[in-house]
């Protein structure tokens, strides 16, 4: 506090300003308004526009590097420096609801990409998308606390996707989701943080997912199974040889050892109903069970 007092005083002395408000300034954070400033020679002039500015400094007397200069800005040039497309792409990737949004989109192009690999497309996009978040969030005031909440509910909804917790994981990443996004941007600028209906849009959207995610695995778990040992259960075949207790049959196009409680005929079609190891369980076929199609049988191997 006395090193920035003293700072404005000196300040004010070398420019010829009021000293005094200058450190109540700093100590007390008074303010005034445009005309009070000038009356108390905190600022020079009011110019409306800068016309009028470049008029009303033209002849003033001025000191730069120790030479007293003369100002001649009546019908001084005036030259516009328009921003480039460089400048208008990072005001654009800063404004803080387009960095959140970039963020969600690198951090689900990379679960895509990561839960089915080969796309390309969503993991490069992903990855393009999170490094501009990471940029634009970088130099933005951000609240390591917030960014820390975000990090932590988009790490428990990816968690949802592979552990059963029947919806606890995602529940509490929408929650922490939504408080970091609250708290992610550290100022007090009025208008320069994230929009709540951004924020409740995102969530929304990510609640969704998780629930296409669900219901996708509900069903999948309650789907008959396609492979592995369970998957012969309930597969028609045919006899390739009589049977008394353990004979061949094919199942599914392939020689499999079988067990029958009664006798079966060559060529006679079966129902796999058990099955241990190597060793299939069969029945007789009956005709109202059959597939379409015929079942040829194989011939016999040596």
């Amino acid at each position: 506090m006395h090193d920035a007092s003293a700072y404005i005083r000196g300040l004010a002395q070398l420019r010829g300003r009021n000293a005094e408000w200058g450190e109540r300034a700093v100590r007390e954070a008074v303010s005034l308004s445009a005309s009070e400033a000038v009356a108390q020679k905190v600022a020079d002039l009011i110019a409306p526009d800068l016309p009028a500015l470049l008029r009303a400094v033209d002849g003033k007397h001025i000191q730069a590097a120790g030479v007293d200069r003369v100002l001649r800005t009546a019908h001084a040039p005036v030259q516009v420096l328009e921003p480039d497309w460089r400048d208008r792409f990072l005001a654009v990737i800063t404004d803080p609801s387009v960095a959140l949004i970039l963020m969600m989109a690198g951090v689900y192009g990379l679960i895509f990409e990561f839960s089915t690999p080969g796309m390309v497309v969503p993991g490069i996009g992903g990855a393009i998308c999170l490094l501009l978040a990471l940029f634009a969030l970088h130099m933005l005031p951000v609240s390591y606390a917030g960014l820390g909440l975000i990090a932590l509910g988009i790490g428990c909804m990816v968690a949802e996707l592979y552990l059963p917790t029947f919806g606890a994981l995602g529940v509490g990443g929408i929650i922490a989701f939504i408080f970091g996004a609250v708290m992610l941007i550290d100022t007090d600028v009025p208008g320069f943080g994230i929009p709540p209906w951004l924020i409740g849009s995102l969530a929304l959207a990510s609640a969704v997912f998780l629930f296409a995610v669900w219901t996708l695995l509900w069903r999948a778990r309650r789907m008959p199974a396609i492979n592995g040992g369970d998957a012969m259960i309930g597969a028609p075949g045919v006899m390739l040889e009589d049977l008394r207790e353990d004979g061949w049959a094919e199942v599914r196009g392939e020689r499999w050892r079988v067990h029958s409680a009664r006798p079966l005929a060559r060529g006679e079609p079966v129902l796999v109903i058990g099955r241990n190891g190597l060793l299939l369980e069969v029945r007789a076929l009956d005709a109202a069970q059959s597939t379409t199609g015929t079942i040829h049988p194989s011939s016999q191997g040596a």
